[in-house]
């Protein structure tokens, strides 16, 4: 028997998704604030102090004050949003990805009750799913682990849904196996994984590779969830284009290809 609230789904889009979770009467779905983009009539929307997980209501008023405060160290807000299906038959709502990527459905009682994932990957949940941080108890890995030392935990036996930049690749780690990664690509991983950080080693590695000084690696047994493309990669390689001039990457004519077509400043 679950404890957290059984919620159907249907996932839409390609490019930019969205989820679709039906309701049953009085069941309820959990979302970031922001992220809602409709519901059927009969479902009533509320905003909650927490993630309204039962571990939080029975917590008492500092309970719910701590466990709402916790999710500030994680960027995300002290609030969110409950929707309650309280007419009859079934219902709808619908929320959608912040950026271009895809939305990861993950039944938590699939994976004994807890998920690590980056502080800004939560989207929604089933009620009774607990969304809390979690520190990274290796002093190199919170200094440069691309995380720093806390990161998201969600916790419960219902469905969650999280959200991550570009293609997302799922890979399955045995016993004593290590995957090494790029520290902005991990999304989540399961809670046996142990995640550590390696040096990349080598004078021109270091130097002129490009790629930063540390690799993550993480240490099967486990499930590890990847994303080709990270938010800070997205905002970065915008960033680099809206300001100054203009790279022309491969380009003989350069500069005067930019007076060429029309964008010459």
């Amino acid at each position: 028997m679950r404890t957290n609230h059984e919620i159907d789904y249907f996932i839409h889009g390609e490019e930019m998704q969205m989820v679709e979770i039906e309701l049953d009467p009085q069941e309820t779905a959990i979302a970031e604030s922001g992220s809602f983009m409709y519901m059927d009539d009969g479902i009533a929307m509320e905003t909650i102090f927490g993630d309204g997980s039962q571990q939080q209501q029975s917590a008492g008023f500092m309970g719910k004050l701590w466990g709402a405060g916790k999710r500030l160290l994680t960027g995300e807000s002290l609030f969110m949003t409950a929707f309650t299906h309280n007419g009859t038959g079934k219902a709808r709502v619908a929320f959608a990805s912040p950026y271009p990527g895809k939305i990861i459905p993950i039944d938590l009682s699939q994976y004994n009750g807890k998920l690590i994932c980056q502080k800004d990957s939560f989207l929604c949940a089933a009620k009774g799913v607990a969304i809390g941080i979690e520190f990274q108890r290796k002093l190199g890995t919170g200094l440069f682990g691309g995380e720093g030392f806390i990161m998201q935990k969600l916790e419960g036996d219902g469905m969650a849904f999280c959200h991550a930049g570009g293609h997302i690749m799922k890979r399955t780690l045995k016993p004593g196996e290590v995957l090494r990664v790029d520290t902005g690509c991990i999304v989540a991983y399961t809670q046996e994984i142990d995640y550590d950080i390696q040096f990349v080693g080598g004078i021109k590695n270091t130097i002129f590779g490009g790629e930063g000084l540390f690799f993550a690696t993480l240490r099967g047994p486990g499930e590890v969830w990847l994303q080709t493309l990270p938010i800070s990669r997205l905002a970065s390689r915008i960033l680099s284009y809206g300001t100054g001039s203009r790279k022309e990457e491969g380009s003989i004519l350069g500069g005067l290809g930019n007076l060429l077509d029309g964008d010459g400043r």
